[in-house]
């Protein structure tokens, strides 16, 4: 399989119809928003799995800018 460069694909899709050009972008558009939907559903995973596990810590912004001064 041939690998395209976003030029390539930019240029094919310009010499397509505006109602086509329409749909690719509608379609990307729900893909993207698909995709942010699952990285936020792993980081929400993650975040939990380090609740569980007992990784993470509670208190004040001062609190955690004492923390961080200690580094």
């Amino acid at each position: 399989m041939q690998t395209s460069t976003v030029g390539n694909i930019l240029e094919a899709i310009s010499v397509l119809d505006f109602e086509d050009q329409l749909f690719v972008s509608e379609t990307l558009q729900k893909r993207m928003v698909e995709l942010r939907r699952n990285q936020i559903a792993l980081r929400i995973q993650e975040a939990e799995e380090n609740y569980r596990l007992g990784k993470v810590r509670t208190g004040t912004v001062e609190d955690l800018m004492m923390d961080s001064s200690d580094d």
